[in-house]
């Protein structure tokens, strides 16, 4: 394991999100779904592709809050903009991703995980 500084890990910008919108993402290499997730005023609206067909559906996806990086460069996903990096773990059957959302609204969107 590959160990980081603190000063390290204060460069990545954690946010927390609500999801808006979710859509199917069919030419993804693997299954995906596109999002746009609203990050609040500071940040604003913003779209990420995520690997969690299977794991999750999109009606139960919908208006979650998600952690997401958003201080990394935009990457390119086949015709699609993914903006930030929506985090999570991978599933144990090895087919998706379980993401991180907070069980509380008691968090403001955009707030920072320190």
């Amino acid at each position: 394991m590959n160990q980081i500084t603190y000063e390290d890990f204060e460069k990545v910008d954690i946010r927390v999100g609500k999801i808006i919108e979710v859509s199917d993402f069919p030419e993804a290499k693997k299954p995906a779904f596109k999002l746009k997730i609203d990050f609040g005023t500071e940040i604003g609206i913003k779209q990420s592709s995520v690997q969690a067909v299977g794991v999750h559906t999109k009606e139960e996806l919908l208006n979650s809050l998600v952690c997401s990086v958003v201080n990394f460069p935009p990457k390119q996903i086949g015709p699609f903009r993914s903006e930030v990096l929506t985090l999570g773990f991978k599933n144990n059957t090895g087919d998706g991703w379980v993401l991180i959302t907070p069980k509380t609204n008691s968090v403001d969107l955009g707030s920072k995980l320190s």
